[in-house]
């Protein structure tokens, strides 16, 4: 799904480009970025938003893409304690990230804005961070990034995030490694040694949602077979749409949340 710049991230970006910027590299920015033909004329600031303005109009670009591209420098700049201009980027970046957050919207490092609901959850990011999985953190940015204009991209992506944990945890916990290191393959073995059976669960409604669980990982390992960009299409065409992509992020995430946290509460039980 095609998003559009929302116009009070669209102003503050103007304001703040036509700023850092002279009309020179306020025009090699934004071309760089996409916005397409000659720069509209006006001052810099009536120039920016004019330019971002016509990015939104043509439904063969990308506005957000565009966005990213111009604030990624802003954005992404490391500034010391005393260097010029650090306290106006620290607001100019608090400002951005509130008009997004208002559209539903989030920038990522690297120039990438996409929808807030692909983005992992804090509690998730710390489990990536404190285990040093740098691999599942690219999947989540890949599948964030994805899920509205390549919903197929996003799918793969789901899937390979649990591909990776489980990877991960076989590895940590010196398991044998499956043969065929399919999804499901590795999910069989990942799940046998966290206790993932319903069967050894007194409580119906817990049951019927671990149950839930194990299947929504093996639907995800299908659904990426069938219809994401990591196969070809086969004689069923899957017509994709944004909302199926998401769906798929989303259960990627609680199934990797659930299993990375019964993974520490079993590391914490164990003898050292």
């Amino acid at each position: 799904m095609r998003r559009e710049i929302p116009q009070a991230a669209l102003t503050i970006v103007a304001e703040y480009a036509s700023q850092c910027e002279t009309h020179a590299t306020l025009d090699s920015l934004l071309i760089h970025a996409g916005c397409p033909g000659d720069p509209p004329e006006g001052s810099k600031l009536a120039k920016a938003l004019a330019w971002l303005r016509i990015a939104n109009k043509r439904d063969d670009i990308d506005p957000l893409g565009v966005l990213g591209k111009v604030v990624e420098g802003y954005m992404d700049r490391e500034f010391g304690p005393s260097d010029w201009g650090a306290d106006s980027a620290e607001e100019f970046r608090g400002k951005l990230r509130k008009a997004l957050a208002a559209a539903g919207l989030h920038y990522r490092s690297g120039g990438i804005i996409t929808t807030s609901l692909g983005v992992p959850t804090r509690t998730l990011e710390n489990f990536i961070r404190e285990r040093d999985m740098r691999g599942i953190s690219e999947e989540f940015e890949r599948a964030a990034s994805k899920a509205d204009l390549e919903p197929r991209e996003a799918v793969s992506a789901a899937a390979n995030i649990l591909e990776s944990l489980c990877k991960h945890y076989i590895e940590d916990r010196e398991l044998a490694m499956p043969a065929k290191q399919t999804l499901s393959d590795l999910w069989g073995v990942v799940r046998k040694d966290l206790g993932f059976d319903p069967s050894q669960v007194a409580d119906d409604d817990l049951r019927t949602i671990l149950t839930g669980l194990i299947q929504v990982v093996q639907g995800l390992g299908a659904f990426r077979t069938h219809a994401s960009s990591a196969h070809g299409a086969g004689p069923k065409s899957y017509r994709l749409e944004p909302r199926h992509s998401r769906l798929a992020v989303h259960a990627a995430h609680s199934a990797a949340l659930f299993m990375l946290e019964t993974w520490d509460k079993k590391a914490r039980r164990e003898p050292r």
